[in-house]
């Protein structure tokens, strides 16, 4: 009878042990992580990649042309930091012609650029790229376009936009003008503009200005003075964000509100664009998903 009882409990412990290891199999299996969720944007096309490899992560009407409000600001900076020779001290006379032009456009954003004040090419970026200058982006075309005229350079200037979207493969891309505000026949895509994007964010100078959330610079004055110029970026994602490289806004009566924008975490840089969105708030709101996905991808 105790044998019996004695192979009873054997049979019991081999069950529970087994049982055991089935349920504790269970738990321990590893967990397939979920697909994150594809986020839904208020903005009309958006594109973001992966910087480091040139990876597609998600896309929305990404070669939809678009008018891109001040996002155009990207190629100006561009063209200029390619030239040759560059000398980023060189300074630039304000002329009365670029204060004028933000008084004739009334949804052209100002650097708030003195006529007869003396700036060098380094602070005209950081009037461009954070205030988003208007001003500023017609003295760089002035600057360094070619021609006898203020209008021949400034048509010159231009036409290195285009020639520099070509070679850079932006296929949807044409600019009339060197800050936005075109006649029309100013338009690019999300992908497009991630495309320039990333690729001016090679050149170091372009990095470190479009990461300045705020500056103060001191130029020189008609007299030879000086006078204390401070500019604050328009872009939100600076200091809301973390890991946020830039890069640069844009809205217009037809652009609406547009968004070029990259961050860095953990060793990855997602980079991206959102055109045409509803406001302020959304177009950073839409970046913000946007990147959150892409570093989950």
């Amino acid at each position: 009878m105790r044998n019996g009882i004695k192979g009873i409990r054997r049979v019991s412990a081999v069950a529970v042990t087994a049982g055991a290891v089935l349920t504790a199999g269970a738990f321990t299996a590893p967990a397939q992580a979920a697909a994150p969720k594809t986020p839904t944007i208020a903005a009309k096309g958006g594109f973001v990649m992966n910087n480091g490899t040139g990876k597609t992560l998600f896309t929305k009407a990404a070669d939809t042309r678009r008018s891109t409000g001040s996002t155009t600001k990207i190629m100006t900076a561009r063209v200029v930091l390619a030239q040759s020779n560059l000398n980023l001290d060189s300074k630039v006379t304000v002329q009365k012609a670029y204060s004028d032009y933000i008084v004739d456009n009334n949804w052209a954003s100002s650097a708030k650029l003195i006529v007869g004040d003396k700036v060098t090419v380094r602070q005209l970026l950081y009037g461009l790229m954070l205030p988003s200058g208007c001003d500023a982006a017609y003295a760089l075309a002035d600057k360094f376009g070619s021609g006898s005229t203020r209008a021949a350079r400034v048509k010159s200037f231009i036409g290195k936009m285009n020639s520099t979207a070509k070679s850079l493969g932006m296929t949807n891309t044409h600019f009339d003008s060197f800050d936005g505000i075109g006649k029309g026949a100013n338009y690019s895509t999300p992908r497009d503009l991630t495309k320039l994007a990333s690729n001016a964010m090679k050149y170091s100078t372009f990095r470190t200005v479009v990461k300045t959330k705020s500056t103060t610079q001191k130029v020189t004055t008609k007299s030879g003075g000086y006078r204390n110029m401070s500019w604050t970026n328009t872009n939100a994602l600076l200091g809301s964000y973390s890991g946020t490289l830039g890069v640069k806004t844009g809205s217009g009566p037809e652009a609406k509100y547009c968004l070029v924008f990259a961050a860095t975490r953990g060793g990855k840089t997602v980079i991206g664009t959102v055109l045409a969105s509803s406001s302020v708030t959304n177009r950073t709101a839409d970046a913000k998903k946007l990147m959150d996905y892409g570093f989950k991808k």
